[in-house]
């Protein structure tokens, strides 16, 4: 992420009321953020921290109840902007079969474009880039009801990068997936980050959140924390708080980092520790 990056979304003490919220609690209550061109933000809690509502604010599916959510400088409250904010905001759901509209696989990844009102050879450009990215250049032809759970968030992905907007927002893509689908799909996300993408990944699984430039932890709706995600990963006690668990690799990541003292690479890989530690022998 570039230090001088300018601010692709911005929320100044937004505040949410579901309509239909009986109790009339706030899902957000005084949020304050920005989102950087070329950051790759993991925005972190557990059920009912605000996260996924804070989500759909970036796009204009949610207007704020107070306070204000300002992308590339527009202002999510006029309508008039409304279709410029989706055109520079895409969305990823969890459930990758609401997002799915094609019977074909590359008809599916041409549905956005195809409602820009883009040329013909301009949608086809972007749909095999598209699908290219996600891994489903070679599957263009097939059915979508032929893919499996990971192929079906693929291409979903596929759908939102073939929009072209400069930032994607996930909201816990991975939540359907198997081990081997979320590292394919973490995969395709740290190549669309590597060029340039800016990216909002909503999760409540830490070890998801290795390779991002920083984190956000939502709890009752309000920001907890913000920051590093080295720092983050090393308050134990401030996590089990806010119900995330540290996977395994990291909790003795952190365990060897305090009892051998040495400097352990910021990713906590089995490699990177294993490299730390041969000097030790």
């Amino acid at each position: 992420m570039k230090t001088d990056a300018r601010t692709v979304c911005e929320l100044r003490d937004v505040t949410y009321v579901y309509p239909s919220g009986a109790s009339g609690r706030a899902a957000l209550s005084g949020v304050s953020l920005e989102v950087r061109e070329g950051e790759w933000l993991a925005l972190l809690g557990s059920n009912g921290s605000g996260k996924s509502t804070l989500a759909r604010h970036l796009n204009a599916l949610l207007i704020p109840t107070q306070g204000d959510c300002i992308v590339y400088g527009m202002s999510t409250r006029d309508p008039a902007n409304v279709f410029a904010v989706r055109s520079a905001v895409s969305m990823v759901f969890q459930n990758p079969e609401n997002q799915i509209v094609g019977t074909v696989v590359d008809e599916d990844a041409a549905f956005g474009p195809e409602n820009q009102g883009l040329p013909p050879a301009e949608i086809e450009s972007r749909v095999e880039r598209a699908l290219e990215a996600a891994g489903l250049l070679a599957k263009r032809a097939k059915p979508t009801y032929t893919l499996s759970g990971g192929e079906k968030q693929r291409l979903a992905v596929a759908g939102a990068l073939a929009m072209d907007a400069p930032c994607l927002v996930l909201d816990e893509p991975t939540a359907m997936l198997d081990p081997r689908g979320r590292a394919d799909l973490l995969a395709i996300m740290r190549a669309l980050h590597d060029g340039g993408k800016t990216i909002v990944h909503i999760t409540h699984r830490l070890e998801e959140i290795l390779w991002c430039d920083r984190a956000v932890v939502l709890a009752g709706g309000r920001i907890e924390w913000e920051g590093g995600v080295e720092p983050l990963l090393r308050q134990d006690g401030a996590l089990r708080k806010w119900g995330l668990d540290a996977p395994p690799l990291v909790a003795l990541w952190r365990e060897l980092g305090e009892e051998t003292g040495l400097a352990l690479p910021r990713i906590p890989t089995l490699e990177g520790m294993i490299d730390a530690l041969c000097p030790l022998q």
